[in-house]
Order: C-alpha cells, then sequence, then structure tokens
C-alpha cells in the first residue's frame, strides 16, 4: 500500500472536521468488510470513498448513520458519538444528514410533489403549505425539473428519478450529504450531469459530503479529497493528482486513460 491511515493531506490541517471515523472494523459472520479504517471528513468538501465492489464502501456510510453497527471502533458526527448516542438524539442527528441511496427510494405511489412535501412534513413540522410549495419549487429549480412537479416516479427517467432523490434529499437542507454510488445506471451524460449536481449543492448548501463510488469520471469531477479502499482498509488518501499519477499498480488499474 502506498498510503495507509491517519494520513495528513496539505491544505486541511486545523480545519473543521465534520466527521471522525477511527478504527472501524465490520464484519458479517466470517467476512471481514472493514478492518480497521480511519478516516476523516472535513468541513465544506466533497470526500470521494473510491473502491471495488465488496470494498466495504457502502458499509462504511451505513455505520455513519447507524444504519449498521460497527463491530469496533468509533464514529464521531457533528461532535456526537453515534455508537452510544440514545434512539432521539441519534434521530435529531439523522436529520442533519442526507442520504442519497444508490436506489433513489422514491415513493412509487406518491407524486413528485408528495415526495417532496414527505420529509418537510416529517422534520419542518411548522411550516405552513406555502413556505412548503416555495420550497419544493426552490429545490426542482435547483435540479432542472420544475416541469414534472405531478408526475409519478414511473414516468422520469432513470436520471431524472435520481435528480428528484436529490431534491427530496436537500430540501430539508442537511449540514451532511452522503451519496451512495450516484451515478450507477446512469449513461455517461447523465453522470456528468449528476456530478455537476453535486458540486451545485455543495456550493449551494454549504454541504460537507462523501460520495461513495466506482465511477471514476464523477470521483475526478466532484473530488475534493479522495481515500481509496482496497479489501476493507485505506489503501490511499490524498488528492486527485495523486492517484492519477502514481506508479502503484493496483492504482494505475483505476485511473489508465
Amino acid at each position: 500500500m502506498e498510503q495507509v491511515n491517519n494520513i495528513s493531506i496539505s491544505g486541511m490541517n486545523n480545519t473543521e472536521t465534520i466527521v471522525e471515523i477511527s478504527n472501524l472494523k465490520k464484519s458479517f459472520g466470517n467476512q471481514k468488510v472493514l478492518k480497521d479504517v480511519t478516516l476523516q471528513l472535513y468541513k465544506g468538501e466533497n470526500l470521494v470513498v473510491l473502491g471495488k465492489s465488496g470494498s466495504g464502501k457502502s458499509v462504511l456510510i451505513k455505520c455513519i448513520v447507524r444504519l449498521l453497527n460497527p463491530d469496533e471502533g468509533s464514529i464521531r458526527v457533528l461532535g456526537e458519538d453515534v455508537s452510544v448516542i440514545k434512539r432521539e438524539e441519534l434521530s435529531n442527528l439523522r436529520m442533519k444528514i442526507g442520504f442519497l441511496f444508490q436506489s433513489g427510494a422514491l415513493y412509487d405511489s406518491m407524486t413528485v410533489k408528495e415526495n417532496l412535501e414527505f420529509p418537510l412534513r416529517r422534520i419542518k413540522k411548522k411550516m405552513t403549505q406555502k413556505l412548503i410549495d416555495e420550497k419544493i419549487a426552490e429545490v426542482l429549480e435547483n435540479v432542472g425539473l420544475l416541469d414534472v412537479l405531478h408526475k409519478m416516479p414511473s414516468q422520469l427517467s432513470g436520471g431524472m428519478r435520481k435528480r428528484i432523490s436529490l431534491a427530496r434529499t436537500i430540501i430539508v437542507d442537511p449540514q451532511i450529504m452522503l451519496y451512495d454510488e450516484p451515478t450507477t445506471g446512469l449513461d455517461p451524460v447523465t453522470s456528468d450531469e449528476i456530478s455537476l449536481l453535486i458540486n451545485q449543492v455543495q456550493k449551494k448548501y454549504k454541504t460537507s459530503s462523501i460520495i461513495i463510488t466506482h465511477d471514476i469520471e464523477c470521483a475526478r469531477a466532484t473530488a475534493d479529497r479522495l481515500v481509496m479502499l482496497h479489501e476493507g482498509q485505506v489503501y490511499k488518501n490524498g488528492k486527485i493528482g495523486d492517484y492519477e499519477n502514481s506508479d502503484d499498480p493496483f492504482i494505475k488499474s483505476f485511473f489508465k486513460g
């Protein structure tokens, strides 16, 4: 391995840490998925976690929001120790985190408008209908889909569904965004559009984001910093240029061309 855990990244010293993961381990039966992973997400950055399928990327972000409980190690999110906080505190913390699932996870029986209203009614309970409608219009404009308000998810293309899923995620103004394979299953043009949207969300909403992907073009387009996982461990931690200029055969196999 070229570089491992506890890497000091140039330009990131003394930067506020939003997510702090230390010595994280997670197994399923005899399969060790995460093996002593340590990494940080800093305020305002897009951190890409890159790796092949089965390297532990999605397990990592599910541990961050405690959809999965790690076997060992600690995770601190916005100063809170995720593994020990009580259910109500965890629910409050999750309201500050936007999670864009790989599938999009839209409600098929609801229109686009109803899908967007749902998190607002659950989290922003005191919002008037007028403010709800204004917020929906804002996020739809931000993802370029003002004209699909009354359509059903089944009437949308894969790229459009991904955009609406992103709109539903940002509508509650999260501080942290977690993207799980945001470009999987999309054509190259739509993938580029989603990568651009991720950057626009970062700038407009000042989010700190972890982007899980095996898509090199998505990584190139969005990463302020990139962590590579290999066999459940941090293989390298650095800027995109550090990877593209690497002589390591495993890294070159990802970045060829």
